[in-house]
């Protein structure tokens, strides 16, 4: 595994999970910059949630975020106002953040070890109704002109399948946390399928 790394952060009222698609709509300064050079070094920034604070910088707050995020690699920019960028993002390898301090301009920066992608499991028999149902779920999704989930669609992996429906069900945003921390993929997928199991009409 590479050693730890220095990376800018976007503290986000949201949870990344690897392979996830993020948009961002970018009109602080510091912000700005950071796409800025991202897109000049093609290099990515890391995105955590916040646990206490605001997305937007305010004079007087404490601002506290989550140690586990995942690293976000530009995928387009576009800028359809002057001052204001909308990015695509999509998440890559999680890192654990080992300390952190903020620049003069609000921009936070984090030396961070990387996390080991999740190994590619195959759901198990148990797991599959969870697999289908998200293969439903997406063509459902598309049939309404909706396609939150970035190909491909790798439904024979849990972490996959995982991620995804942690994406889209109502989870509780530290519960979330947890689940996109989890070093365990078929774990994260059998907690998910237990909360699929609980849901009225699932």
């Amino acid at each position: 595994m590479p050693g730890d790394v220095e990376l800018p952060l976007f503290p986000l009222q949201s949870v990344l999970f690897p392979d996830g698609l993020l948009e961002l709509k970018v009109f602080e300064a510091r912000y700005l910059d950071l796409i800025a050079t991202c897109l000049r070094t093609g290099t990515g920034f890391g995105v955590v949630c916040l646990s206490r604070g605001h997305e937007v910088r305010r004079t007087v707050e404490e601002v506290a975020f989550e140690t586990v995020g995942t690293v976000a690699e530009i995928l387009d920019v576009d800028s359809t106002q002057a001052g204001i960028l909308q990015v695509r993002c999509r998440g890559a390898a999680r890192f654990e953040v080992m300390s952190s301090r903020q620049q003069a301009d609000g921009l936070w920066l984090a030396v961070t070890t990387p996390i080991d992608e999740d190994a590619k499991v195959e759901p198990t028999a148990a797991l599959e109704p969870a697999a289908r149902g998200l293969a439903d779920a997406i063509a459902a999704l598309k049939d309404q002109d909706v396609e939150p989930f970035l190909p491909p669609h790798r439904l024979d992996d849990a972490g996959w399948v995982a991620n995804r429906w942690c994406e889209i069900l109502p989870i509780p945003m530290p519960a979330k946390q947890k689940l996109m921390a989890l070093p365990d993929p078929l774990l994260r997928l059998e907690v998910v399928d237990d909360i699929l199991r609980r849901k009225p009409n699932a």
